[in-house]
């Protein structure tokens, strides 16, 4: 078969015909933007389930071709070309800094004679990991906050690997003597991960370390002379090994995982002074099996729920099993099993938290109470409960907040306050009468942002279905939205992700340049609970593109903006979702900023080297006719047509993306630039080291929203210069 590369780089001049005439069509209609650069096209035809596809761009999927590379290179200069080095720019970065480079609070991590903590330094290009010496045990665990500007023993600086600030480090674990520590070294954004020990007292590692590949659960066993560890493998899926210091990895003793294919997440966490391993298997983001395992048996693991349409989250609390779970409970409930007789009859089981009318997210145990975080209508609460269930107060949360809680000392507590338009502030509370300590918040923001000077609200809006989903909407108080006012939507939607109002620089620096930032609910994430998040996955899934466009629609009908003043913003997922909008309602947007976004999904599943593979059972797989029905409506990439005005449209990714195939966004530009007549700006701006997971230093990170936000106000008119 003919290379697709060599075909795509020989096209005869009749392919490349369509591109000089939308080049000559731009300039005929004064469109003030220049052309894209032309991409050759190498028509390559699939047939799935009888239906056949044309692909233009498959060259483009090769990611190391001389062809591709110069290809890439050629659309940063276009990107850079379109939204130039401008008085805009500039002041957004400078305005981006000054909200980014700012600390937030460290909270160590005490082991041995030291505590243990990561952070970026302000000013610094990337986090390090440090320690201090920790307090004496008298003294008790209560003191004032790190300093980021202290004087602390640098353990481990990535800038000593490499040099850019592309690579990070990780702790995973520390022995509980305080002698080891095992961490990871991300090479620039892949989700991969080498695996190492180092030796605290001399600070060198171990001849034991784990290759580059993708890890879940690692932790040391309990005398620290060895450590479990779960290893995924995208062809054959997890396996939960035990690899003891000294010996060959090549010998490591695999405890658990065969059978379980690459689709599944497998995990797993200790207890009982090590005597416990409890196994969790991941099926996608809908169902997880839970196994226990008694080390000191000598038995083989013990499945306790297995098949059971339901998610599971286990933690040991003293001498029994608590899990979190949406069995039989749509809004979670909390359980426990006796591990002298974990039975996995759930009749047997003790409830220790029904069901209740809120989301229940998740819980911590602090002074032998229970305190439980719920969503109410997408916003915080926090109730307090005996261990026996008996409800015992509720924590005072803000409207609209965003809130955690962590122990502090005796009968004290922090609770850290975000939203957004307030950014992140602990204040210490008395657990007794749930009072705030002092008459100043523990730890205020460093963030130079005036929240009081903004006004957050939360509407209703219709889907087309007639579900009805909440929305948040900020602007300044001073702006009256008169129907024109730049505004910019966000939604994520998808893999029971909570989509939060939580405080984002970037939403401050539009909000500070008089426009309105608006954060829809949408089905397919977990605000309402497993309901709401099975509405919108799989053969639901396009629920989540027509709740997304019923969103934008009611910020028009209700006064705030027009479609040539509405920008939409995406990533991930999310990339997917305004992906999909993009394509079916071109109209309705003038900008869209699309980031590592999934738009191939017909080919989602043949992406194998790169892609994230349960994700599958969460979009769904072309490989069967009937998932493949459904995904062949709101794929981006199938749904381009050629010759319709579509909106402004940023996208951004990088080679190093594990995750997300980044070929995808390589595609998409390429096939927007090509089909839309609208004369308006299709770009890409490609990293050679970003990926899903990282990648970027600091200055990066200010220099990529800055690029984003003066792509899109620009594009609005909004741009102020």
């Amino acid at each position: 078969m003919a290379d697709p590369t060599r075909r795509a780089i020989a096209a005869p001049v009749s392919r490349l015909w369509p591109l000089v005439a939308l080049a000559v069509l731009s300039v005929a209609c004064g469109s003030p933007y220049p052309p894209p650069p032309e991409t050759a096209r190498a028509p390559v035809a699939d047939t799935l389930h009888g239906v056949t596809f044309t692909d233009d761009y498959r060259w483009l999927e090769d990611q190391d071709s001389p062809e591709t590379r110069a290809w890439i290179a050629e659309q940063n200069a276009y990107a850079e070309q379109i939204v130039g080095d401008t008085r805009l720019r500039t002041e957004l970065e400078g305005r981006l800094r000054e909200l980014m480079d700012v600390p937030g609070a460290i909270f160590p991590r005490r082991a041995g004679d030291h505590e243990y903590f990561s952070f970026r330094k302000p000013g610094r290009e990337v986090g390090a990991i440090y320690r201090r010496p920790a307090s004496p045990a008298e003294d008790g665990d209560r003191g004032g906050p790190l300093d980021p500007e202290g004087e602390f023993e640098v353990v481990i600086d990535p800038l000593e690997i490499r040099d850019d600030g592309t690579t990070s480090v990780s702790i995973q674990d520390l022995s509980s003597d305080g002698g080891l520590m095992i961490y990871a070294i991300r090479d620039g954004g892949q989700d991969e991960r080498e695996i190492r020990v180092r030796d605290l007292a001399t600070g060198e590692d171990l001849p034991d370390r784990l290759p580059n590949y993708l890890y879940g659960s690692i932790a040391f066993d309990s005398d620290g002379t060895g450590f479990y560890y779960s290893r995924r493998s995208r062809e054959t899926g997890a396996r939960i090994r035990y690899h003891r210091l000294g010996t060959d990895m090549e010998e490591d003793e695999v405890l658990f995982g065969e059978g379980h294919g690459p689709e599944r997440f497998v995990n797993f966490s200790q207890g009982g002074d090590g005597r416990w391993l409890v196994y969790t298997v991941q099926h996608g983001w809908a169902r997880t099996d839970v196994y226990l395992h008694d080390l000191r048996s000598g038995t083989a693991p013990t499945p306790l729920i297995v098949g059971a349409p339901a998610r599971f989250s286990a933690r040991f609390v003293e001498d029994e099993l608590f899990l979190l779970t949406n069995l039989d409970a749509p809004n979670n409930r909390l359980v426990a099993l006796d591990l002298d007789d974990p039975a996995p009859d759930p009749a047997t089981w003790r409830e220790v938290l029904p069901e209740g009318e809120d989301l229940l997210t998740g819980y911590r145990i602090i002074d032998e109470q229970i305190y439980a975080d719920y969503l109410h209508n997408v916003s915080s609460r926090i109730v307090r409960y005996d261990m026996d269930g008996t409800r015992t107060g509720e924590i005072p949360v803000p409207e609209h907040h965003v809130a955690t809680l962590r122990p502090w000392g005796e009968g004290r507590a922090l609770l850290t306050l975000n939203s957004l338009v307030t950014p992140s502030t602990i204040v210490e509370i008395d657990l007794e009468t749930f009072e705030m300590v002092g008459d100043e918040p523990w730890l205020p923001s460093e963030v130079p942002f005036e929240g009081s000077d903004y006004e957050l609200n939360q509407v209703w809006y219709t889907s087309e279905d007639g579900t009805r989903a909440p929305m948040y909407v900020a602007h300044r108080k001073d702006v009256e939205p008169d129907g024109e006012t730049p505004t910019l939507l966000y939604g994520y939607g998808g893999f029971n992700v909570n989509l939060l109002p939580r405080f984002d620089a970037r939403a401050a620096v539009w909000m500070e340049r008089g426009g309105v930032y608006a954060i829809a609910t949408l089905r397919g994430g977990g605000e309402f609970g497993e309901e709401w998040h099975r509405d919108g996955m799989l053969e639901n899934k396009p629920n989540v593109f027509a709740d997304f466009i019923a969103a934008a629609e009611w910020l028009i009908d209700n006064g705030y903006t027009d479609p040539e003043r509405l920008a939409i913003r995406g990533g991930s997922n999310g990339g997917l979702l305004v992906g999909s909008a993009l394509t079916k309602r071109p109209d309705l947007f003038r900008a869209v900023f699309c980031g590592f976004p999934d738009l191939d999904m017909v080919r989602f599943y043949q992406f194998t080297h790169a892609n994230n593979m349960p994700a599958l059972l969460e979009y769904g797989n072309a490989a069967v006719a009937e998932e493949f029905g459904v995904l062949r409506t709101f794929s981006p990439y199938q749904n381009v047509r050629d010759g319709v005005d579509y909106p402004a449209v940023m996208l951004t990714q990088g080679d190093l993306d594990t995750r997300v195939p980044p070929l995808q966004a390589r595609k998409m530009a390429a096939r927007l630039q090509a089909a839309s007549t609208s004369g308006l700006p299709v770009i890409l701006d490609y990293d050679p080291r970003a990926g899903h997971a990282g990648g970027r230093t600091f200055s990066r990170n200010v220099r990529n929203t800055a690029m984003e936000l003066a792509f899109l106000l620009q594009q609005l008119d909004a741009s102020g210069s």
